[in-house]
């Protein structure tokens, strides 16, 4: 028998993995869903600590998952792209920006977060099997009524435990001379400041539907109702992991907790654009047709 026909014998009653299937908006039913989004897209440095419920009986490489609540801590990197850590003291990391895609950014970091769980304490989790269908999600495992509530960090010292080595300190130490200042703006549910190159912006993430999004901003941007007033200018919109993340640069002298009033204002001009079903008046679908010819996709 040839190697071919061998080979296909030996598979043929092996059970078949399906592939995770593409998500668009992989973190839709999350509470929070436009900051999921900033921490897997947008901003450099962050943590969050939720909790998750792990069911009995669900399996990692064959190794039990230890079923129950745990508390565990996502952030935005970990050193080496590395997708999660298991601390010595118990803790587990897991990182929202990685190197894993299949597709469903939700299943993707659940897998991380899977796999840190089975870890032994004290191990870095350098890579992750690719999700799955069979891969729960993070709708799946974060505990009912879980809010996210990210905590900008102005530096990358969450990576380090007590058992820090001189190589992690140094590692520290050079992402902290490239980190971008960030910082939440009030008056929207998800928005961030940040000053790159001498130049400020504020990232608006919008919670509705990448459509229904640049449709509201194309009637507030017919209107000139779409900027945070005078001296600020919207560059054009991202778009990550289903949502529309309007640019709008401002003031770098400014601070940054200066904008928060515009920004509600504009926020509830934006709502009650959103909620508007009339059709797009030919301004309205010139300002859109322009919105979407400069967005750019993250990932």
């Amino acid at each position: 028998m040839g190697k071919a026909s061998r080979r296909k014998r030996q598979t043929d009653g092996a059970p078949k993995t399906k592939r995770a299937p593409f998500v668009a908006r992989p973190f839709e039913g999350l509470a929070d869903e436009a900051d999921w989004v900033a921490m897997r897209e947008i901003l450099p440095a962050a943590t969050a600590t939720i909790t998750v419920v792990a069911p009995e009986g669900l399996e990692v490489d064959g190794t039990a998952v230890p079923s129950g609540k745990r508390e565990v801590t996502l952030v935005t990197v970990l050193p080496g792209a590395m997708p999660a850590v298991h601390r010595d003291n118990g803790d587990v990391l897991v990182a929202m920006q990685s190197r894993t895609s299949s597709g469903d950014a939700s299943r993707d970091v659940a897998q991380s977060l899977l796999t840190a769980l089975v870890s032994a304490p004290g191990s870095s989790v350098t890579s992750v099997r690719p999700a799955t269908a069979d891969t729960p999600r993070m709708q799946d495992l974060v505990a009912e009524g879980q809010r996210l509530e990210v905590q900008v960090q102005e530096d990358f010292g969450f990576w380090l435990g007590e058992d820090a080595t001189e190589e992690q300190r140094a590692a520290l130490e050079q992402m902290n001379e490239n980190a971008v200042p960030m910082e939440r703006v009030e008056g929207a549910p998800s928005a961030y400041w940040c000053l790159m190159t001498g130049r400020a912006y504020v990232r608006w993430i919008l919670g509705e539907d990448e459509d229904t999004a640049t449709r509201a901003v194309a009637r507030l941007q017919a209107a000139g109702e779409h900027t945070l007033g005078e001296d600020t200018k919207l560059l054009g919109a991202f778009r990550a992991n289903g949502l529309l993340v309007p640019v709008i640069e401002v003031d770098p002298q400014a601070e940054p907790s200066s904008h928060a009033e515009a920004l509600a204002a504009l926020q509830g001009r934006y709502e009650k654009a959103a909620a508007s079903d009339e059709p797009l008046t030919l301004p309205e679908r010139k300002a859109r047709d322009g919105l979407v010819s400069r967005q750019v996709t993250l990932r």
